[in-house]
């Protein structure tokens, strides 16, 4: 017995001298994560780009999506708030706050053209922007996306801003403020305003919908309940 027991103890000791000179590699416990295909990951972040650009445009376009979004609600325009001011102390402060409901409603309804610009980035995206973005931070795919849309959406948008104006009389309600201002320069010395109402639009317009498409994109990666697709899920659970 004691001689089987010392045979034992010999193999044991043998073994352990065996592997612990074996490479750290080949103790390695398999990962229990599957391995991704180049075409799973490009696959996953242009679903998730899609999703996110999709439910950002519907939120922007919505009624109120930017008048009642504190993060993107526009205000009156900051060459212009002297105006403003001006007009509150004549009494105007319906007129003030109804330009100011066209200047968000004007953007809301630009903001519905946004979706296709937004699906031509993401189906021209490679493996090497979607490597990058799945290992870059919070904000990369929205970073990707400003790169890649930014100019296109503000030279898209100008148009639809301009329908959208007469649409929803943004200059009805600007003219007469603008006009009720101008006439106290004549008392006051100041100079006349009329600032570029479609240019501050786009521009509010557009950068809200980055707003919105950060926080879509901050969802995904941090919520796997946002992540409402097989590919989704199973991309994102590997990084």
């Amino acid at each position: 017995m004691k001689k089987i027991l010392s045979v034992i103890l010999i193999l044991v000791t043998v073994s352990c001298a065996q592997l612990n000179q074996l490479p750290i590699s080949k103790l390695s416990i398999p990962s229990s994560k599957p391995a991704l295909t180049n075409d799973e990951i490009v696959g996953g972040l242009k679903e998730a780009l899609r999703v996110g650009t999709e439910h950002s445009a519907g939120l922007a376009s919505a009624t109120n999506g930017f008048y009642s979004n504190p993060q993107l609600f526009i205000p009156f325009p900051e060459e212009a708030i002297k105006v403003k001011n001006t007009l509150e102390k004549l009494g105007m402060n319906k007129q003030v706050n109804d330009f100011v409901l066209s200047l968000n409603r004007a953007a809301e309804e630009a903001a519905k053209g946004a979706a296709p610009i937004f699906i031509q980035a993401i189906q021209n995206m490679t493996f090497q922007d979607a490597l990058g973005i799945l290992k870059g931070g919070d904000n990369a795919a929205t970073s990707y996306l400003r790169e890649k849309t930014y100019d296109q959406l503000k030279t898209t948008f100008k148009p639809i801003v301009v329908e959208s104006i007469n649409k929803v009389e943004v200059t009805k309600y600007w003219n007469p403020l603008a006009s009720a201002y101008n006439k106290t320069t004549l008392l006051t010395g100041n100079e006349k305003v009329n600032p570029n109402l479609e240019e501050y639009i786009t521009g509010k317009a557009v950068d809200g919908m980055f707003i919105l498409i950060a926080q879509e994109e901050l969802n995904i990666r941090k919520n796997p309940a946002a992540r409402v697709t097989d590919i989704l899920k199973k991309v994102f659970a590997n990084y």
